[in-house]
This record gives C-alpha cells, structure tokens and sequence, in this order.
C-alpha cells in the first residue's frame, strides 16, 4: 500500500480534542483494529468484520475517493495519545441509487471512543470545511435502523430524516437524514 498522502486537498482540520487529517500507511494496523470490532462493524454494509487484507482495500478505495471527487474521509486521531480513533468525512453513497446524486456525511470510531461525543465533534468540523470550501448544497446521512447513536449524532449535526427504505444490497432497512448547507 502506497502512502495515502498524495491528495494534499485533504488537508487537516482540528477540533479542540481531534486532529482529522488523511490516512498514513501507519493506519492500517489500528484501522483493522478498529474494522475488526463486531460491535463497531455491526451496522455498517452487511455488519461482517473485516480483516487487514480487506481494510488495506478499503483505504486504497478511501484514497481513491479523495482522488476522483476532492474530497473524502479523514483519519480521526486523538490530540493527546495521538491514537486512530476512527474516521469521519465525506462519500458518495452509490450503495443507496434511489437518494443519488448525493454526498453523505459518515464516521465510524471504535468502541473505546464512543460515548465521549467525538463523532459529533469531527462531524462538525467537516460540516464546517464543507460549507467553507465546497459547492455542496445538501448533506445526507445514512442511519441503519437500530443504530440510534449514529442517528443522535445526525440530529445533533441539525440533520433531519428525509426517508425510509431498505438498502438494496443488504436488504437492511436505513433512514436517510439529510440538511440543507
């Protein structure tokens, strides 16, 4: 795996508690880490872990993303340990045809960082770089029923729900929060 540096548009932002900056090689081991939590990966795609040879994919696909769209998903890191603590960012959700064209907002930390309002803080801070620097007019965000603290989370962004419906490849059911920027 390369260094997933390349896309210097994927420059850092700061929270008081976070540094959001690309990912580095030397993510990937606390990333599997992280993608290897069953009750992180619980609501995310088909709610399988995945292993260091599938995460290494993923961030190549993260990397990808930033590439092709100027802009993407940072690499949450904790200030004071300098921890991975997750991500948080931007995506097209392709997996969702019938909300396209759209561009959600998502985060996934793992299990020792919930609970502390972390999630909302990075989210916050790329609402802010997104109405600042992009010409978005709308953000989605895609909530899997059952998973009620990623959906306090959109709330809390001043994200409301926009719709139900069942995510075609999974066949799980999702609520689509979105709001205006």
């Amino acid at each position: 795996m390369s260094d997933l540096t390349s896309s210097l548009d994927a420059t850092s932002l700061e929270t008081p508690r976070l540094l959001l900056r690309p990912f580095l090689r030397d993510d990937l081991d606390g990333f599997a880490a992280i993608n290897a939590q069953p009750e992180v990966m619980r609501y995310i795609h088909d709610g399988n872990t995945l292993d260091r040879a599938a995460t290494e994919k993923r961030l190549a696909v993260y990397q990808r993303h930033w590439d092709e769209h100027g802009f993407g998903l940072y690499a949450v890191q904790i200030k004071e340990t300098g921890e991975l603590a997750g991500f948080t960012g931007l995506a097209v959700p392709t997996f969702l045809p019938e909300i396209m064209p759209a561009v959600e907002i998502g985060w996934r930390l793992g299990r020792t960082h919930w609970g502390r309002g972390l999630a909302t803080e990075a989210a916050q801070a790329v609402v802010a770089r997104t109405r600042a620097e992009l010409d978005l007019r709308r953000l989605v965000s895609i909530h899997v029923v059952g998973n009620e603290a990623s959906a306090r989370v959109m709330v809390k962004l001043g994200m409301s729900l926009d719709r139900e419906t069942v995510q075609p490849d999974t066949g799980r059911r999702v609520r689509v929060y979105a709001m205006d920027l």
